[in-house]
């Protein structure tokens, strides 16, 4: 843990950005309403209120009073809980630490993430090139670590990318990526002929963190605070854009905000901010990437596109490859397949422009834990969760034990689509 000491300067600072946090602050909600269909939910998503956690007959979304009295206006809602009031000059402020709770101190903070790639980069130079794809709002880099046998011809061999973090809050969906940039290379050097084989044949991409900043401010004061978009400033006190609603395929046409507070706030254009314009250009110059994963988390979820329709693909074998990649995944991780827009309508996300713009294979994995009572945000409203932020209480913090189950599931899944990069069609004949 570090201890920032704070000089008289800097807390005139503090007590100009208290009193802008309060003249431009919400009040936030965790709010239960009636919901039966996609159709109902999108409506919803509309409000610029996240939905995180979908049931058959209800929805469990965060949002603000605004949000709030949109969706009662819409919909019944059957519960709400201002717990999160007090967390929120912490969210428009940040100054403290940056580091975990104690209890889950397993997770990495920037610094640390930083830290164990640049370990695996210099201990293995002949397998792993490590590189900044762009500098954030905040002067961090967005770390790639590039994993392929002989470097100078990768572009010539199967591609795979794979990314997480876009969403602060979604720590486990950063750890995830980091242990299988760790597992390649360990294996490897085990001499595991699966996974060197692989290794060889393919040029894989890793991105860990795509939102250090938000990542960081998460976790400012060794707190957590439910933080979900990066940390751009607006321009009306506000900050940050949701990432996954920023990109450029479909861009503002349903399960998105063009209000600046809100949770789902899409940016003032497509692409705008540093963190998606990095992932474009990077995935615009590596033509030969083949399949895509972006991990978020949580419900343990396989989604593909679209997400900003409820069409299904319109080439019948491009469906069918998403479809039966899904599927065959989910009897590894017992993740539920599905198309995105099944759960809601949301536009401008990762995978709708990998593959709307390049066609490249694409799939968010929702990680662990699921959405059931006891493990999840509806425990609000069960009273089973004292302290929303206590480790293991909700959906986004569920602790640092999650992690490596977590990841022991998706090995295979993740093999299966390094695996079958060299041309993904080949699943319709098996």
């Amino acid at each position: 843990m570090k201890k920032v000491l704070i000089s008289g300067i800097v807390f005139l600072f503090v007590f100009s950005a208290f009193q802008s946090a309060q003249s431009t602050d919400h009040k936030y909600y965790w709010m239960k309403i009636e919901a039966h269909d996609k159709f109902q939910r999108s409506v919803i998503a509309n409000t610029g209120a996240s939905i995180e956690i979908v049931k058959d007959d209800y929805v469990i979304a965060y949002g603000n009073e605004v949000n709030l009295k949109k969706i009662k206006s819409i919909a019944r809602v059957i519960a709400a809980s201002d717990m999160m009031a007090e967390e929120r000059f912490h969210i428009q402020t940040g100054f403290g630490t940056r580091d975990f709770p104690a209890s889950d101190s397993t997770f990495h903070n920037y610094s640390e993430l930083t830290a164990e790639l640049q370990k695996l980069a210099l201990d293995n130079p002949d397998l792993v090139h490590m590189s900044s794809i762009a500098k954030t709002n905040e002067n961090r880099d967005i770390w790639v670590m590039h994993i392929t046998k002989n470097l100078s011809d990768a572009s010539q061999k199967p591609g795979v990318i794979y990314m997480g973090g876009h969403h602060a809050r979604e720590h486990v969906s950063v750890e995830i990526p980091l242990l299988w940039a760790q597992y390649l290379i360990t294996e490897y050097r085990k001499g595991n002929q699966r996974v060197m084989n692989l290794v060889d044949s393919r040029d894989i991409h890793i991105i860990p963190a795509v939102n250090p900043d938000g990542l960081e401010y998460d976790v400012s004061g060794a707190k957590y605070k439910l933080w979900r978009k990066n940390r751009s400033h607006n321009n009306d006190g506000t900050f940050g854009v949701d990432l996954n609603r920023n990109y450029g395929y479909g861009w503002g046409t349903g399960g998105s905000s063009k209000n600046t507070s809100d949770d789902t706030y899409m940016g003032p254009s497509a692409f705008s901010e540093i963190e998606t314009q990095a992932i474009k250009n990077y995935v615009d110059a590596h033509t030969n990437i083949t399949i895509l994963l972006s991990t978020h988390t949580f419900s343990k979820l396989i989604l593909y596109p679209w997400g900003g329709t409820n069409d299904p693909i319109n080439i019948v074998n491009d469906q069918q490859v998403h479809e039966k990649m899904a599927k065959k995944m989910a009897t590894w991780n017992g993740y539920k397949p599905e198309q995105a827009s099944d759960l809601y309508i949301a536009s401008g996300d990762t995978t709708d422009w990998s593959y709307g713009v390049h066609k490249i294979i694409s799939f968010t994995f929702e990680l662990d834990p699921d959405s059931s009572a006891g493990s999840d945000l509806g425990s609000i409203f069960g009273g089973k969760c004292e302290k929303l932020f206590a480790p293991g209480c909700a959906g986004f913090y569920p602790g640092q034990a999650t992690i490596n189950p977590t990841f022991q599931k998706n090995i295979e899944p993740f093999l299966y689509l390094l695996d079958r990069a060299d041309n993904p069609y080949r699943v319709l004949n098996e």
